[in-house]
């Protein structure tokens, strides 16, 4: 039997009215994206806005509906394919099924290629909190997060949020409500003043200067920084080396981590597990195994005990 041509496939995911379909339509009438290729499109829910057959038709897309998360299996997909024989499958994904039922449903030459996860922005703070493992499950492994129908206020909101925590290797976009602007979620403004001598990092600032530290370290070279953390040891560390951080959550009790930056100094010698700090150190950027590449190592310029905070969690 001929081995089967891999078929590309792009996810559109979000829950009902987050604005997927004014996201597919006019990719699906590019010809930057249907360019000899035959599409198939399948929607798994029907919401207010609609898909023009006609202007389908024209780009070479096939449309077909599917009735119920029991008709998104192997079987049906299979004979769709079958059916339209298509060089490549868009999925615009009901919010409320899990991305797990994909591993049962897509056909094994079924590749998929990229997730796009689309957000209304007025209600997303509601379904983060009411709906929270359905929408972190999509947000966390999404190629690219889009914020629609944002104000100047959400903006401000959501980038307070530090949104990246979530997921930092996706592309992250807002679009405006008035649909004339489009905006990265990371700004490029560095959200510290780093022309002070000691950049003196509250309580609640720690968790957004280690996701601003991970994704810009070049800002942070040479520059000393002071916080309060809890200490953490491991034979899997470099030789010399503890850990210093928080746990965090970003957004409900099943999303605590615990965000910490190696530090290199001779107290390490006597701290201990769990041990409160405050640490002043410079940054400097090395390149370690346990980063996978270059990371953040803390040189000590002073240790001394602390008491832990009121609230030990950092939030998101």
């Amino acid at each position: 039997m001929a081995k089967q041509q891999p078929i590309p496939v792009y996810l559109i995911c979000g829950f009902l009215d987050a604005g997927k379909t004014n996201f597919i339509a006019p990719m699906l009438t590019s010809r930057d994206f249907t360019k000899d290729e035959r599409t198939l499109l399948l929607i798994t829910e029907e919401g207010e806005e609609e898909y023009d057959p006609e202007a389908m038709a024209d780009y070479d897309v096939e449309c077909a509906v599917i009735d119920g998360q029991e008709e998104f299996n192997l079987a049906h997909l299979q004979a769709l394919e079958a059916r339209s024989r298509p060089t490549q499958v868009v999925i615009e994904y009901n919010g409320m099924w899990q991305l797990q039922e994909l591993d049962r449903a897509l056909p094994s030459h079924w590749s998929l290629y990229q997730i796009v996860c689309v957000v209304e922005a007025p209600t997303f703070d509601s379904y983060a909190k009411n709906m929270a493992s359905l929408m972190m499950e999509k947000l966390r492994n999404a190629d690219m997060i889009i914020f629609n129908r944002v104000t100047d206020e959400l903006a401000d909101r959501l980038r307070q949020r530090n949104l990246k925590m979530l997921n930092r290797r996706a592309e992250m976009y807002l679009e405006y409500a008035d649909g004339e602007r489009v905006e990265d979620y990371d700004n490029g403004l560095c959200p510290f003043d780093l022309s002070k001598p000691i950049l003196d990092l509250s309580d609640d600032e720690f968790g957004f200067w280690y996701t601003d530290c991970m994704d810009n370290m070049e800002r942070y070279e040479g520059k000393t920084v002071r916080f309060r953390g809890m200490v953490a040891k491991s034979p899997k560390f470099p030789s010399g080396t503890f850990a210093v951080g928080r746990f965090a959550m970003v957004c409900c009790a099943e999303d605590t981590t615990f965000l910490a930056v190696l530090c290199s100094g001779p107290e390490g010698k006597r701290l201990h597990n769990r041990d409160w700090v405050e640490v002043t150190a410079r940054v400097r950027i090395k390149k370690m195994a346990i980063y996978q590449g270059e990371g953040p190592l803390l040189y000590t310029l002073e240790v001394k005990p602390a008491q832990a905070p009121q609230d030990p969690l950092v939030y998101f």
